[in-house]
């Protein structure tokens, strides 16, 4: 089987034909989506850092000066939320941008998150043990991301309830070749997203809190301020990539712990949280849930023996990288104590993800609160099929009980 991202068996099961493409070369040339393909870590380490590629090409060209089709215009909503965001802007814009996010999201925001992050975890696993089990994907993984980055902007409880769909059907659009229902309702969600964001922000002018909204309509330098489309930008983007890969990592993690029994004994049997956070970051590694990050040539690129020309597009392959030999003892082996552990789940260079420190509290408060002393171990009830997408990789459900 090779490199099908729209085969059911190929998204269950990537592994595989990531080996078969490592050895095929360092950049594959992929017909079906039109991409320049890298497998290998090395390259698609320095490739991140490269700024010869880039998230967009339109802070240097025109659609028609780089060789492309313009969007549709009536894709334009959800073009104008997504490319004001940090993930697709290119310096000097991203600079400017991430330096001021950076002074309203900083270490001790995150610090003071902590014991919310904790107290709602222990919430979640109460009702999933109320219950005797269930759903670990709605009951715990899904609400508990999504109730940290609304916390953090400050949105009420009572509006909390369309952050996840509007998410969902905004991500839809990071997919390949996505279909123009797809697209439908990402721009709707652009646009109702937008729209309570911007009253959101008016409210928090008239009565600032200590909420990270409040924090970016304050963050200023001698550049300016953010604009309010940045704002919106900012905290959508926050929202999307804040919970998508921390969902996936929670039940792509705990299905990989019940297809390794002794693993799972043995982080069940530690109480040190140095080693819970060791066995979080090898979890990310062994299935990662943003398998592919795609970036443009801006000027030609060599990767190996082949020139990647300007106008191309390269997949760079997280997934792949994170399992790739030449960087990894065993690496197709979870190991939860795994000491040397560098891994891409989390991108590189300018990129690198803003919100990682909060994921990682995240990701330590759900998997710790369920292996808790006093928490009876979890027991799969059926094997779990993955969703249809590929680049952001994950389980429809994963039905447990205690």
């Amino acid at each position: 089987m090779g490199f099908d991202p729209w085969d059911a068996a190929f998204v269950a099961d990537p592994y595989p034909a990531y080996r078969e493409l490592r050895e095929q070369g360092r950049a594959v040339w992929c017909e079906a989506t039109g991409q320049w393909l890298v497998p290998h870590y090395a390259d698609v380490s320095a490739l991140l850092r490269d700024r010869r590629l880039g998230r967009t090409y339109l802070h240097r060209f025109s659609h028609e000066e780089f060789g492309r089709e313009a969007p549709p215009p009536e894709h334009e909503p959800f073009h104008v939320l997504n490319g004001n965001g940090l993930l697709d802007l290119e310096d000097p814009a991203h600079a400017r941008v991430r330096r001021l996010v950076a002074k309203a999201f900083t270490p001790r925001t995150v610090e003071r998150l902590v014991p919310a992050v904790q107290r709602l975890a222990g919430e979640l696993v109460g009702r999933l043990r109320a219950d005797g089990g269930g759903d670990l994907l709605t009951v715990v993984a899904e609400p508990l991301p999504v109730a940290v980055i609304a916390e953090l902007l400050g949105v009420p409880e009572a509006d909390r309830g369309p952050l996840r769909p509007w998410s969902a059907d905004i991500c839809g659009m990071f997919e390949l070749r996505p279909d123009e229902e797809t697209a439908r309702r990402a721009v709707r969600a652009s646009v109702e997203f937008s729209a309570y964001l911007r009253g959101l922000i008016a409210e928090r002018r008239s009565r600032p809190g200590e909420d990270l909204i409040s924090g970016l309509i304050a963050a200023h330098d001698e550049e300016g301020r953010l604009s309010e489309q940045e704002m919106i930008s900012t905290c959508v983007l926050l929202l999307n990539a804040g919970h998508e890969a921390t969902v996936n990592t929670t039940v792509n993690g705990w299905w990989a712990l019940f297809r390794n029994p002794e693993q799972l004994a043995a982080l069940r049997a530690s109480r040190d949280p140095e080693k819970l956070s060791t066995a979080v970051d090898e979890l990310m590694r062994y299935d990662t849930p943003l398998q592919m990050f795609e970036r443009w040539v801006l000027d030609d690129v060599r990767i190996g023996d082949t020139v990647t020309p300007r106008g191309a597009e390269v997949a760079l392959l997280f997934g792949s990288a994170n399992r790739d030999p030449a960087r990894f003892d065993e690496p197709d082996t979870l190991d939860l104590v795994r000491a040397d552990n560098p891994h891409l789940t989390f991108g590189a260079g300018i990129h690198y993800c803003l919100g990682a420190p909060l994921a990682r509290r995240e990701l330590e408060a759900s998997f710790g609160a369920l292996l808790a002393d006093g928490v009876p171990p979890l027991r799969l009830v059926e094997e779990p099929q993955w969703q249809d997408g590929y680049v952001i990789r994950g389980l429809k459900q994963l039905l447990v009980e205690f």
